[in-house]
């Protein structure tokens, strides 16, 4: 071992021989046994699968090489078995001896001194970079021009820098030393098992991979909005019983959270589709209030007094089901329409989506305001909401609505043909034409899943307020879906996003608003909270999109 406890990279590979010569001899009998038993009955049976699917051969053909490959297999099986005691016994041996001295003999004198190696490469980056500041004053006092001072400055700046990144490529080569030290035991493991790991094994090196790849800027970058809420809603939750005497965090508070953000959910899952693209939609609010309306006008409690173009509609004479699911298709054609309307302008003519989603959201908003001279058109039938929404021992059932519209959505974006094309064109919508992707039906696609979820949701929220649909009813809930899909990861780059990112950022928007109504901050203020956690979302957004720029 050299001085200081640093090994050299062959005092290292000395301390291992005795390992690899103790294990390599187990692993080379090992590999004889399986020679004719596992490896063959892996080989035959890749082969059978391959011979599955391979179409030059006749049936009768094929059912022969698999027949003969049946009865090869059968013996491999035979040689396996017969192995199998003597192959385990094997390795409980080489698994016991590296247990036995692999930390103790190789590992931990490795960590020791990739540790002392640090310190080295700490105290060398001070030597030099005070070095170098010597030098920079000693040319400083020997000069007299401005200009000259200057670039001297410039220097001394860049051989700082470079400094610093040999500083940085020290501490990687040490980091990446005792990273191999620590994997090479799961290696041997691995060979011995074939990658069969225990539990505790697996995740001791999924922890070992994410220390080592762990990066303190990216990893604020990923989480800091996230712990700066999240701290924020701790202390929330430790003022508000301080202030109004009643704790936040109940579980009554956190059902009426749940409840309160299960419609917007809907919202939320629609837009996100179309930031996924780089888009936007800034109608959601004008269509929650046209859904409301709809829903609440087939849904009413008796005859509309309401008009509606002048006239009183009754649907008092349908069976309450039906007036149920009418108002549901009712929603979500209304709200389709109109976000086919902008999926076309935006797709056809390249249109972009703040344009044709803001026509969207003033036409929608006058024609309903027009309509119904902008009157709220009061309650449902009280019996409906027990029939869609039912609270069952307290437990409000409108969070299942939200999580099934959470799994189909991630279902779509994730394991269909439509989900992956949607990824491919947020991220580069011409790469993903020259692929075969027809970018015009990607997009009408995205907007239409969103009036789906839109009519839903606004569909749900009317069942869950009990009616009460206006033109008026939804105004600003738009700034809350995106602000949800920003704060949650989507990014407005395009092609980057998770539905899980979704579902936190539409919770957390409605915790945080929930906690500020209980604890009695005015409505006002709760935008300018809400204005500082969108701006510092899309910062920290536009912030890695540089950094990989």
């Amino acid at each position: 071992m050299a001085n200081n406890a640093v090994l050299t990279t062959e005092e290292e590979m000395k301390l291992r021989q005795p390992i690899d010569d103790y294990v390599g001899k187990i692993q080379s009998k090992i590999d004889k046994l399986r020679e004719d038993g596992t490896d063959k009955v892996l080989s035959l049976q890749n082969h059978m699968d391959s011979l599955k699917r391979d179409r030059i051969y006749t049936k009768q053909e094929k059912e022969a090489k698999l027949a003969a490959d049946q009865a090869e297999l059968e013996k491999a099986k035979a040689v396996e078995a017969k192995n199998k005691d003597e192959i385990a016994k094997l390795i409980s041996d080489a698994e016991a001896y590296i247990n036995a001295h692999f930390d103790k003999d190789y590992y931990q004198a490795v960590n020791t001194s990739c540790m002392k190696e640090k310190v080295a490469a700490r105290e060398k980056y001070q030597r030099k970079t005070a070095q170098l500041g010597q030098e920079h004053q000693a040319a400083i006092a020997k000069l007299s021009d401005h200009q000259e001072i200057k670039d001297e400055k410039y220097v001394y700046k860049n051989r700082l820098f470079d400094a610093k990144m040999e500083l940085e490529k020290d501490l990687q080569q040490v980091k990446d030393r005792r990273h191999a030290a620590f994997s090479y035991k799961y290696h041997l493991l691995d060979l011995l098992r074939m990658s069969k790991f225990t539990f505790a094994e697996t995740a001791a090196q999924k922890w070992e991979n994410y220390k080592y790849t762990f990066n303190r800027r990216a990893f604020l970058l990923q989480n800091g909005l996230y712990i700066a809420i999240v701290l924020i809603f701790i202390m929330l939750c430790i003022i508000t019983p301080i202030i109004k005497n009643t704790p936040l965090l109940t579980y009554s508070n956190v059902l009426n959270i749940l409840q309160q953000a299960s419609p917007r959910m809907f919202l939320a899952l629609g837009v996100a589709g179309l930031i996924l693209l780089t888009g936007t939609d800034l109608s959601i609010g004008r269509m929650v209030g046209m859904g409301m309306t709809t829903a609440t006008i087939v849904m009413h409690q008796g005859v509309n007094t309401g008009l509606v173009f002048g006239h009183a509609f009754d649907f008092t004479g349908l069976p309450i089901g039906v007036r149920v699911v009418l108002a549901l298709i009712a929603c979500i054609v209304l709200c389709t329409f109109f976000t086919a309307i902008a999926g076309f302008f935006t797709a056809k003519f390249k249109m972009h989506p703040f344009i044709s989603t803001m026509a969207n959201m003033l036409v929608i908003f006058g024609l309903i305001t027009y309509a119904t001279k902008g009157v709220s058109f009061g309650a449902i039938e009280p019996s409906i909401p027990a029939m869609i929404i039912p609270k069952i021992n307290g437990f409000p059932t409108i969070i299942l609505w939200a999580f099934a519209a959470i799994i189909i959505v991630w279902f779509i974006w994730n394991k269909t043909t439509f989900g992956k094309n949607l990824y491919a064109v947020g991220g580069n919508p011409e790469a993903a034409s020259v692929s075969g992707i027809s970018v015009f039906r990607v997009t009408v696609g995205a907007f239409v899943l969103a009036g789906i979820l839109y009519g839903f949701g606004s569909w749900l929220e009317c069942a869950r307020m009990v009616g009460s649909g206006s033109a008026a009813y939804g105004q600003g809930w738009e700034m809350d879906a995106i602000a949800a899909c920003v704060v949650g990861g989507v990014s407005f780059t395009g092609g980057i996003g998770k539905i899980s990112g979704v579902v936190v950022g539409v919770f957390i928007f409605t915790a945080l608003t929930y906690s500020l109504t209980i604890l009695g901050i005015d409505t006002n203020l709760q935008f300018v909270f809400s204005g500082i956690i969108i701006l510092v979302a899309v910062t920290l957004d536009c912030l890695k999109y540089v950094q990989k720029k």
